[in-house]
């Protein structure tokens, strides 16, 4: 067989990043154009296309949908120049494995009916399908794959009784069984964003940064004061103006103070960026939590934060993210007071990055006001702030500095 065109997955790949096939765009014996989008790539954050490298048929598919695959990768192959039909029909794929042992010659006819679809079945399953005399044909599996589970064979007969003993005697059902069998439920298959996005949060909070947290309470009155004198302006300019921003540009300041929390961990050195790339934390419905990131947020004023912002989220939300408006990022921020929450602790560290900051949500609040020699009762715009930090970096006076920073910047604020 010619090597015809190769097809590759992209060479660049940040270090971490693990990448699946989502789904091929054509099929074996199609016709592909140069440059025609031929198939969707999955990583732990965003969705890319692969561009066809060549015009003809697709001749082969050696990685197929849901597989991991590493960066430069031989994913399949073009027949530059053959034309459609012209291909032996493609082989198809083999068929499950029969499962060994099997109960009992009804329940390996049983199997057979069932297809390769439903995967090979466990000893358990067979044992149950012979001893009720079902089908696995007739059953739907819930299973992964497809295949068939001991709770799909019971619900397949919830009420049937159970089977009879040598003696004639019946045999008592499993403890539980009645009851699990009526348990309705359904599989929602894990995305490869959502099985990223768990094993990093593990891998950061039980195998690689002792955290800790630390919280201060913040009052936005000047904040929310300064944001209703610039609000109609920066829409003028076609920019929403956001808490976020302020909370970004109070990041930066706070940063500067307590460098450390622009750092990360090495096992021969604290290595501390240079530069400031803050990742703003996104909930985008359909796919999960992605951080789009903020470069150089350091160098950029509230109107420019603001203007940065609305951009990287328009993209989060619409699909659009490419991999560079994920990667890089050096601290993170996670407003989640946006979806109601007053308060978060422990916020997983985005690993390798040494802190995350966490925003609750803004409410007023009666809180004690000394003015001159007299206390008295205000109601203010307050939220809780938290610095959750990895514990190999900073201390507690480091994180605590570094709130009294962002905190003074926001209550503060010219």
């Amino acid at each position: 067989m010619s090597s015809g065109v190769e097809i590759r997955a992209p060479a660049e790949q940040t270090e971490g990043t693990r990448s699946q096939i989502l789904r091929w765009l054509k099929q074996v014996g199609e016709n592909v154009a140069e440059n025609e989008p031929l198939i969707e790539i999955e990583t732990d954050k965003v969705t890319v296309e692969v561009a066809s490298p060549g015009t003809g048929v697709l001749r082969e598919i050696i990685k197929h949908e849901q597989q991991e695959i590493a960066p430069g990768e031989l994913l399949g192959r073009i027949d530059a120049g053959t034309p459609a039909g012209t291909l032996a029909e493609a082989p198809r794929a083999p068929a499950a494995l029969p499962a060994a042992a099997r109960a009992s010659s009804a329940a390996a006819e049983s199997e057979a009916r069932a297809g390769a679809a439903a995967g090979p079945l466990s000893p358990a399953v067979r044992r149950l399908l012979a001893e009720r005399g079902l089908d696995a044909a007739a059953i739907r599996g819930t299973g992964q794959a497809g295949r068939i589970t001991v709770d799909d064979v019971l619900r397949a007969a919830p009420g049937s009784a159970p089977p009879a003993r040598p003696d004639g005697r019946a045999t008592a059902a499993a403890p539980g069984a009645v009851t699990e069998a009526l348990i309705r439920s359904h599989r929602v298959p894990h995305t490869a964003v959502r099985k990223r996005i768990a094993e990093h949060m593990v891998q950061s909070l039980l195998h690689t940064a002792p955290h800790v947290t630390t919280v201060f309470e913040a009052d936005m009155t000047a904040v929310l004061t300064d944001r209703a004198r610039q609000r109609e302006e920066f829409a003028r300019r076609g920019v929403p103006l956001t808490l976020t921003a302020y909370f970004v540009q109070a990041a930066v300041a706070a940063i500067r103070a307590v460098p450390e929390a622009n750092s990360r961990w090495t096992d021969t050195a604290l290595e501390i960026y240079d530069s400031i790339h803050i990742g703003v934390a996104t909930a985008v419905e359909g796919t999960g939590l992605l951080v789009p990131v903020l470069h150089d947020a350091d160098t950029q004023d509230l109107f420019d934060t603001a203007r940065a912002l609305e951009e990287l989220l328009t993209r989060a939300r619409g699909g659009t993210l490419s991999p560079a408006d994920v990667h890089g990022g050096t601290f993170t921020i996670s407003n989640h007071g946006v979806s109601g929450s007053l308060l978060a602790a422990p916020i997983i560290i985005n690993q390798p990055q040494a802190a995350i900051l966490g925003v609750g949500k803004l409410e007023k609040r009666a809180v004690v006001v000394e003015q001159g020699d007299e206390q008295k009762i205000a109601v203010q715009p307050r939220c809780y702030v938290t610095l959750t930090l990895d514990h190999r970096v900073m201390d507690g006076h480091q994180a605590n500095h570094f709130l009294q920073v962002f905190v003074q910047k926001l209550t503060g604020w010219r």
